[in-house]
């Protein structure tokens, strides 16, 4: 086995108003393999770059589950991506994620970004990072969920502002926050160097 080591930085993000890159054949928890075209009957595709482990992450399970339901038949996809890379982690392995999907009460698929090109792709830096995409799949937002880890201390609902000005057709007022949570570390073959793609 080829050992892996950390390369560094993502690329930069992708701003707004760019096309959002594609991605396909992610396998999800329920076994089936996705693509951004699986998603063309929703009009809004929300992506979310997430993780088993992150405190982050789990801090936000509620809120993700209440988000399904209020905008359950208004043409909003949700979609979690993992990126880590379960060398470095183990935790993050497909059958970890599986379990805690079911554990979380996931009702959106979460899906295995396996060898990390769709998470360099969007230059993610962070899990929880959000990307908010339109019908025509450009980016209309990326950043963070709201303004804090605990529910009890939000000022700012980034992301359901984002939602209810793209559904009505209408510019997003912040279209860019700063995300926050765990780091995400990329890996290549240490023999190669940084992986591509």
């Amino acid at each position: 086995m080829t050992s892996l080591e950390v390369v560094g930085e993502a690329p930069p993000a992708v701003e707004v108003g760019d096309q959002a890159p594609g991605f396909e054949g992610l396998l999800g928890v329920d076994g089936r393999r996705y693509g951004l075209s699986s998603f063309a009957d929703k009009p809004v595709l929300v992506l979310i770059f997430a993780s088993n482990r992150c405190p982050t992450v789990k801090a936000y399970e509620g809120r993700l589950q209440r988000l399904v339901e209020d905008y359950d038949g208004s043409g909003v996809q949700l979609v979690a991506v993992n990126s880590n890379d379960p060398h470095l982690y183990p935790e993050e392995s497909y059958e970890r994620m599986v379990e805690f999907a079911r554990e979380s009460g996931y009702a959106f698929p979460y899906l295995l970004d396996d060898g990390q090109r769709t998470a360099r792709a969007y230059g993610v830096t962070r899990t929880f990072h959000l990307f908010v995409l339109d019908p025509s799949r450009k980016v209309r937002y990326q950043g963070r969920f709201d303004d804090s880890r605990l529910p009890g201390r939000v000022t700012s609902n980034d992301l359901r502002n984002a939602l209810d000005e793209v559904l009505a057709d209408r510019p997003v007022r912040t279209p860019v926050t700063r995300p926050f949570g765990c780091s995400l570390d990329y890996v290549g073959p240490s023999a190669s160097g940084p992986a591509t793609g």
